[in-house]
């Protein structure tokens, strides 16, 4: 049985290495993986990477570029992510269609391709902004044919909000991952949070998913470690019915 920490990602949601080296080794032992997004890795590049498999091992890297390209490029964007120790790597479903044999490859070399169906900072309102049709704009709709195509195309996972979680693990099966965002312990909820569907560490687990990206309530809080033991309590609890909160 995996332990309650393991299911913790903790973004390095930080402008250099130094910062991110300080968050890494006060969490090393404290959560699963280390997500290096957009800021980092633009700031740092492949460096970064390296220094996360140096001070956390190897094998805990997610790397979360959300790679949205034609299948050529797209393709071999993945090709260079799996020579760099990296577990997962993030695309958008809508660059799905032609990648099938790229994502193939990735797999055979030990990469996990995670498909990002719907931002979490996106609710129905900002979907019909953005033009879907109002039968699309239903981001639980949108999550299920995204998820469908995840599969059909041999993605490892998909990365969704915990309020879909329950529905795309139906659909997809116990084989696939499922990454969620938006995870926000019951002490850290507030009003005005810049991600419309969030969800707790508890209900997420529950509703099946099997990784879950908390940045803010670890990060800002006084002591990290500490902060990140206390979400490992709320997994634990999901993860042993009948234990009292």
């Amino acid at each position: 049985m995996r332990p309650p920490s393991d299911y913790i990602v903790f973004p390095l949601d930080v402008p250099d290495r130094a910062a991110a080296r300080g968050l890494i080794e006060r969490l090393a032992d404290k959560v699963g993986l280390f997500k290096v997004g957009l800021e980092l890795f633009i700031a740092e590049g492949p460096a970064v990477l390296a220094m996360v498999n140096d001070l956390a091992g190897p094998g805990r890297i997610f790397l979360d570029l959300k790679l949205h390209d034609i299948p050529a490029t797209a393709g071999r964007a993945l090709r260079s992510a799996a020579s760099l120790g990296v577990r997962f790597v993030t695309v958008h479903a809508e660059a799905l269609v032609g990648l099938g044999d790229w994502i193939t490859q990735a797999r055979q070399s030990g990469l996990t391709v995670l498909a990002v169906t719907v931002l979490t900072s996106l609710d129905e309102a900002a979907l019909i902004e953005l033009g879907y049709r109002e039968e699309l704009a239903d981001p639980s709709v949108l999550v299920a044919m995204r998820a469908a195509r995840a599969k059909e195309s041999g993605c490892g996972g998909v990365v969704c909000s915990a309020r879909e979680a329950e529905a795309v693990r139906e659909m997809v099966g116990p084989e696939m991952v499922i990454v969620t965002p938006g995870i926000r312990p019951e002490w850290t909820l507030v009003e005005g949070d810049d991600q419309a569907r969030v969800m707790t560490p508890k209900k997420a687990i529950e509703a099946g998913a099997d990784y879950l990206v908390i940045g803010r309530p670890i990060r800002d809080a006084d002591d990290p470690g500490r902060a990140a033991d206390r979400v490992a309590r709320e997994i634990e609890v999901a993860l042993s019915p009948g234990r009292p909160e």
